[in-house]
């Protein structure tokens, strides 16, 4: 039944394919390939596979060490040069796009291995992503509580080997990432003390417990042991640089988005719509309150918001009309799925979150449940720290946040996800493209009509698009243009309007992060794509049209995208 309504929305234009009227005769041989590389990621990056809904490898942790790395940046070069070998004539047009992304996705893994090396900087790569580890085994039932508590115990007792690894392998990394880590170890700790701990309570089986409690206490016990090491020994050790440097910066860009535009380009790009953002901030808040600065009106704004125990209620009322509204509008078609459930953010994920959307994977066929998560303030705070928490979650806030994640943000893309042409689609992806198409959605509804009468939206839209802006601005001076941290957080205070504790934590975000720039140059390249098939659909052009066929194509590369579409790349911006 999806399979079936997604087929039926807007149709693509006739895209000019490289392929010669026997073309697909090389489809068996690339499928043959593909299968065989996706197989061989799900085993090399068994949590990503659970969380994927592949539950072959759920017993198995990713392999930290150096000839792990090795090994997996041999695997990467060999796939790679089998791709190169399949001639794209040879293959139908979809498989075409496919055989692009998989290249891109090579050369991605490649550079991140070889030359980024994160698991020779990133302390925090192997605490913080132990704990996802634990949390993919936790957070959806897929399978029974015992067989979970069973599977994840066998991860456990591998866990501090992973932290042994982690001593070996750290060499000279940023003294950022080394602070990064050691604030968020005692997060960590506290996360399998607890959360990993009441998550399996319900369990009954007394030696399955026991086997249990042995290795998440020793787990516990090497978190803390990786900590008191971080801070006596690696900090000491800590003074590489976290900048990439252009030539890796315009090679990051190749490989996971095909952007190759000139980076003095980009930053001029980022730099003006920046100041169109700021010129209409100022003019939408001087309509809402001429008497006050803009900044003021938006302190005023947020004050007008739900009560903590309303929150929940509120939003989950919103996405419904949103649901409605982008249906009664054919702004996109919506496929058959059980709705979005509102709740709160779980407890250990509320000292790095204030919301986040948690669908399953695209092959997950037993919790298939999704669940909007929003975050509420601590009730045995003081009411006045209650209430300035609340201040995020003003009424316009709570849409714009709700427009990205949900409708028709992320969880619209997943609902087509199960329906994409490709199990490659399924699992690789363009940041530009997923996060593109939720940040684009923060404006688009807004042009269509979407609280149309009310200014204070339009407002919140606005200054979550500045923030996006200056991490554009931010990811490609700090790492190739010498930006220092604290000029950093300034950009993100004096230009996108930000709280100094958000400049903070966006500005370290970005250390790591260096192409965190992709929401701003995925809206953008949307936006041009929209024009572009308008001229070229003349009179059958319509919004939905394009949305659908859009968000149907699955998460490819925008030059993809574009190919698709409008059978050429063209002009990105």
């Amino acid at each position: 039944m999806l399979v079936l309504l997604i087929a039926g929305c807007g149709q693509p234009a006739p895209a000019t394919s490289t392929a010669h009227p026997g073309a697909a005769a090389g489809d068996a041989a690339f499928a043959s390939l593909a299968a065989a590389m996706l197989d061989d990621f799900y085993a090399r990056n068994p949590v990503l596979a659970t969380d994927l809904g592949i539950h072959k490898y759920d017993d198995k942790i990713r392999d930290y060490s150096a000839e792990g790395v090795a090994a997996e940046l041999q695997a990467a070069r060999g796939f790679k040069a089998q791709l190169e070998t399949i001639d794209p004539s040879t293959l139908s047009f979809d498989r075409q796009l496919d055989r692009e992304q998989l290249l891109h996705a090579m050369d991605s893994l490649i550079l991140q291995d070889d030359v980024i090396r994160g698991w020779e900087k990133d302390p925090d790569q192997y605490s913080s992503g132990l704990t996802n580890t634990a949390y993919t085994m936790i957070k959806r039932e897929f399978a029974p509580a015992e067989t979970r508590l069973k599977l994840l115990t066998t991860r456990l007792e591998a866990m501090p080997g992973v932290l042994a690894v982690a001593r070996t392998n750290l060499k000279n990394p940023p003294r950022v990432y080394t602070e990064i880590a050691i604030e968020q170890l005692d997060g960590n700790r506290e996360f399998f003390k607890s959360a990993v701990v009441q998550a399996f309570a319900g369990v009954k089986d007394a030696t399955l417990q026991a086997a249990f409690k042995k290795a998440n206490d020793a787990v516990i016990a090497a978190l803390g042991e990786y900590k008191t090491w971080l801070q006596t020994d690696l900090l000491k050790r800590s003074n590489g640089t976290f900048a990439y440097g252009a030539e890796t910066y315009r090679k990051r860009l190749l490989a996971d988005e095909m952007i190759d535009t000139p980076l003095d380009q980009l930053l001029a790009i980022a730099e003006a719509d920046l100041k169109k953002n700021q010129a209409a901030f100022a003019e939408t808040a001087a309509k809402i309150d001429a008497a006050r600065p803009p900044r003021q009106v938006l302190d005023a704004l947020q004050a007008n918001h739900p009560p903590a125990s309303a929150l929940l209620s509120t939003t989950q009322a919103e996405l419904d009309s949103l649901a409605t509204f982008l249906t009664n509008h054919h702004i996109v078609t919506i496929p058959p799925g059980a709705p979005a459930r509102v709740k709160e953010t779980p407890p250990f994920m509320r000292a790095t979150t204030s919301a986040s959307m948690d669908t399953p994977g695209p092959f997950e066929t037993v919790a298939t449940e999704a669940y909007y998560n929003m975050t509420l303030p601590d009730p045995k705070w003081p009411a006045a720290e209650q209430n300035d928490f609340m201040r995020q979650w003003y009424y316009a806030a709570i849409t714009n946040v709700s427009v990205h994640e949900v409708w028709p943000g992320h969880y619209l893309q997943f609902l087509y996800a199960k329906s994409f042409p490709s199990d490659v689609r399924k699992v690789f992806g363009a940041a530009s493209n997923s996060e593109g198409w939720a940040h684009y959605a923060e404006q688009m509804v807004l042009d269509e009509g979407w609280h149309q009468d009310d200014l204070r939206y339009r407002l919140a839209q606005i200054q979550d698009a500045l923030l996006r802006d200056v991490r554009f601005i931010v990811g490609i001076k700090l790492h190739t243009q010498g930006l220092t941290i604290p000029e950093a957080e300034q950009l993100f205070i004096q230009e996108g309007y930000q709280p100094r504790p958000v400049a903070r934590s966006e500005t370290k975000r970005g250390t790591s992060d260096a192409t965190y720039g992709y929401y701003t140059m995925g809206k953008l390249m949307i936006l041009k794509l929209r024009e572009d098939y308008r001229a070229k659909q003349g009179a059958s052009y319509s919004l939905q049209g394009f949305h659908d066929t859009f968000i149907r194509l699955g998460p490819l590369p925008l030059p993809l995208i574009r190919r698709a579409m409008l059978g050429e790349s063209g002009t990105l911006f």
